[in-house]
């Protein structure tokens, strides 16, 4: 037992083992063939082609290199449907926390682009919504085919 939660502790304290996209809760991964910036480019397009706003496109990278610190290509897309979104505050305020919906999209070590996005059903059980049913299934059918334009090749 002893050896075994050491062997468990060792690297957590260490920082050695970062999780797994699919691994992160509430967090619906899908691997690009792309840049994170083109990724980012082709969900942003995606989005607006589909009448979808876009709130705020963030570097993390270029920030990061701003203060001397080496990140690999990350960017974060915040982008809101208010059609389909406020219905969420109507049933719980504090869903603003999570709203506008965020995309991100990132490079790993090995060379591998990720694009990630809150699953929506993930935030109206964070926020206890549970009258949203019919909202939340347009948004991640929308969400899954505009993220499937975006990693396609």
């Amino acid at each position: 037992m002893r050896k075994t939660l050491l062997t468990a502790l060792i690297p957590l304290a260490l920082g050695s083992t970062p999780a797994l996209a699919s691994e992160v809760p509430g967090l619906i991964t899908k691997a690009s063939p792309h840049t994170a910036a083109e990724t980012l480019d082709r969900l942003e397009a995606a989005l607006q082609a589909n009448g979808v706003g876009i709130a705020l496109r963030w570097d993390h990278a270029e920030k990061a290199a701003g203060v001397d610190i080496d990140l690999e290509p990350t960017e974060l897309l915040l982008f809101g449907n208010p059609a389909l979104g406020s219905h969420l505050f109507t049933s719980e305020q504090t869903a603003g926390i999570d709203l506008p919906m965020k995309a991100i999209a990132w490079t790993d070590a090995e060379g591998q682009t990720w694009l990630g996005y809150n699953d929506p059903q993930y935030l109206v059980e964070r926020h206890g919504i549970e009258d949203r049913e019919d909202i939340v299934r347009k948004m991640g059918n929308a969400l899954d085919n505009l993220s499937a334009a975006a990693v396609s090749e």
